[in-house]
Formats: C-alpha cells, sequence, structure tokens
C-alpha cells in the first residue's frame, strides 16, 4: 500500500451507529483530506462488531480494538458505541488514546439532532487529535483550514465542535480532560460536567439511537382493530351527545389516559421492564427502563395521531351535519367533528387496542436496549464457539 495513504477503521455496533457510518462512509475521506491533512489521501472503512453494543465498559472495548487496531493494517481506529459510557458518575461523550490512534464515541451522549452531523464532526475532531496529538499547532493549522474553507463557501465543520457553545451545548456544555495521572490508555476525555443535563443529554440520545418511528409497523394490528372498534360506535347517536357535554380539559385528559395506557400495556405484555440484574448497575437499568418508556410514548402517540386523521375522515364522511344538529343541537358546526374524531380516538385506543396482540414482537423488542444487548452477546457467544471449533480443526 502506498505510503500517501491514512487509513481509518470505524467498528460500529450493530443497529443505529452500523447505519449511520454506512450513509456517511462514502463523505468521510474528502473531509478528513479538508480537515486534518490534505497531503494525504484518506481511506475510511466500516466493520461491524456485537461486542461494540454488548458491553458499556470502556476499558473492554478499549482492549478489543487495541487488538484490533495491531492486527489491521489503518492507521486510526474510532468504535461508535450505542451504549451509555460513565467516568467518575459523568456521562462520557468519547475518549481517544493517541499513543495508539484508536478512540471511542458514545453516540447516546452526543444527544438527539442532529445526530448524523454530530457524530460526523466527531469523528473528525478525534482524528484530528491523534493526528495532530493535542498540540497547539495542530489547532492552529486547524483553524487557518476552516478559515480558508468558508472563503470557498464551503459547509465548515468545527474542529472543536464536541466543546462548542452553541445549541444545547449552552446548557449541557461538553469538557475537554485531559485524565490525571495513573490512567492508562487514555489521553483525552469528553464529558458532560453536570449530572442533570448529562442525563437529559444521554436520554434523548438513547431514545433517538432506538428509532422510535421504526416501530410503528408493528401496531398496524392495532391500528385495524381500534379503527374497526372506533367506526362501529360512531354511527351511535351517544356518542356525539357525549362529546358536546366534554370540555377540553376532558378530551385532553381522556387522550393521555388512553396513551399511557397503551406504554403501560406494551410494556408489562411484552415484559420490557428492566428487573435488577447482577450484570447490569442500576443506574444504567433505570436509564434502560427510562429510554424505553419514551421510545414507546413516541411511538403510540405517532400511533394516535394516526388513528385521530383516520377517524376525522371517517367523521366528515359517515355523519351529515343535519342528522348532528337533529341530535346535539341547532349551534352544531363542522368544529364539532373534530372533537368527535378526538373523543372517539381516545375510547378506541383504550376499548380495541388494549386487548390486541402487536404485529411484530420483535420489532417492539429491538427497540430495547436490554433486549440488544442480550440478542449480541448471543451474536459474540455464537463467534467464540466458532472459532474455538476453527481452533480444533
Amino acid at each position: 500500500m502506498s505510503s500517501s495513504y491514512r487509513r481509518v477503521k470505524l467498528i460500529t455496533a450493530p443497529g443505529f451507529a452500523n447505519e449511520v457510518i454506512c450513509e456517511l462512509e462514502d463523505e468521510l475521506p474528502s473531509l478528513l483530506k479538508q480537515y486534518v491533512n490534505d497531503q494525504w489521501e484518506w481511506e475510511v472503512e466500516q466493520e461491524e462488531d456485537a461486542l461494540t453494543g454488548s458491553t458499556g465498559d470502556t476499558r473492554e472495548i478499549l482492549e478489543t480494538i487495541l487488538s484490533n487496531i495491531k492486527e489491521s493494517d489503518v492507521d486510526y481506529l474510532i468504535c461508535l458505541t450505542d451504549l451509555p459510557l460513565f467516568h467518575d458518575g459523568r456521562v462520557v461523550v468519547s475518549e481517544a488514546y493517541e499513543e495508539e490512534n484508536v478512540a471511542i464515541i458514545s453516540i447516546p451522549g452526543l444527544g438527539s439532532t442532529p445526530m448524523r452531523k454530530r457524530i460526523k464532526s466527531s469523528i473528525i475532531q478525534l482524528v484530528n487529535e491523534m493526528y495532530y496529538e493535542s498540540s497547539e499547532e495542530g489547532y492552529e493549522r486547524l483553524r487557518d483550514k476552516i478559515k480558508e474553507a468558508g472563503k470557498d463557501g464551503l459547509r465548515v465543520i468545527d474542529g472543536r465542535i464536541l466543546v462548542g457553545r452553541k445549541g444545547f451545548e449552552k446548557f449541557s456544555p461538553i469538557k475537554r480532560e485531559v485524565p490525571k495521572d495513573g490512567e492508562h490508555n487514555i489521553d483525552v476525555r469528553f464529558t458532560v460536567p453536570s449530572k442533570i443535563w448529562g442525563g437529559v443529554r444521554i436520554l434523548t440520545g438513547m431514545v433517538r439511537a432506538n428509532q422510535p418511528w421504526r416501530m410503528f409497523p408493528a401496531f398496524v394490528k392495532v391500528l385495524v382493530v381500534a379503527f374497526a372498534t372506533g367506526a362501529y360506535a360512531l354511527v351511535f347517536p351517544t356518542l356525539w351527545t357525549l362529546t358536546s357535554d366534554y370540555e377540553i380539559w376532558r378530551l385532553a385528559m381522556l387522550s393521555v389516559v388512553s396513551i399511557f395506557a397503551m406504554v403501560t400495556w406494551i410494556m408489562l405484555a411484552h415484559n420490557l421492564w428492566e428487573s435488577p440484574r447482577h450484570d447490569t448497575h442500576n443506574r444504567k437499568r433505570w436509564l434502560y427502563n427510562i429510554a424505553t418508556a419514551f421510545t414507546l410514548l413516541i411511538s403510540v402517540t405517532l400511533f394516535y395521531i394516526n388513528l385521530y386523521l383516520m377517524f376525522l375522515i371517517s367523521v366528515f364522511i359517515f355523519i351529515p351535519l343535519p342528522s348532528l344538529e337533529s341530535q346535539v343541537g341547532s349551534s352544531s358546526s363542522y368544529v364539532d367533528y373534530f372533537f368527535i374524531a378526538w373523543l372517539i380516538s381516545s375510547f378506541a385506543t383504550i376499548i380495541g387496542a388494549l386487548g390486541t396482540a402487536l404485529e411484530s414482537e420483535e420489532t417492539i423488542l429491538s427497540a430495547t436496549y436490554g433486549y440488544r444487548q442480550k440478542q449480541r452477546y448471543e451474536q459474540l457467544k455464537k463467534r467464540k464457539e466458532e472459532e474455538k471449533q476453527e481452533e480444533k480443526s
């Protein structure tokens, strides 16, 4: 291989991390050439590894990628995990071991949005950290490149984006620190000093990594049953009269109750609540449970909105305004149709949906950290067994 090349290897956890890097893989070489050193041709390769998403122990991950970089013909190796990482009770966003040119990025530590931009910027910054070994000379060169790029009208990526002061970073700043003496294999670490804002950042990042919108196909069967149940009740004038007697606060309360009832039912029916285990720290267990609950909350809210839109169309089609006026009163108008659809959506969710099985249990389970880790442990176990068989043969 020509000495004019520099190779960067990205090891990703299965799932969201792997999908993001697959999208960015073709874009990264030109960005590295532009923002690190244009004297080199940069190559980026990606590898999926179950270990990256099965342990929250940075030591274990570091040991694995250190052995990986020694076996691989690469110059820089960055590991991206979708698990939360901590150090002394603080959220860890990334770490770099410059001596061996390896680094770790915890995707949840980057927050929720814009995730792809943050991951791209973080990779570029960490390569800079390792390339220039955190020297001021390196940062001066990087700042000059950014100024030149700005003059050319190119999109600028701040080399210190991790410690920026824009947007959410104003409330949840990321601190760049050099570990104290006695801590091996880490030269620079990025953490969130505030435990409160760090918790907010990592929870939103975990929910984002769960991709709650992808769970919606699992609700197709529930949506059909709920709509059929509500559509049957829609033709009875009793429901129209009941809607006219409901205040807005009562309709809103019914919506909240129906959504939370749905979330609770899914978690209990599919055993999604993580129980205390000897191999899971209590803090991480609570994080997993809260992230699962919020993921389901978003998914069920999307389900409720779609159900409401379906009922709204049905109300306009099936209920003539004169019929509504004869049952409720002459003051009725098309505005009442929105409230009827609102009430029937809540009733249909509670009555029709709660007793129905989801279309794809696997889709629901895959959005939980505990289940994904269990699957990855099984993958690792299977891989180790295969390696042992190869050694014997």
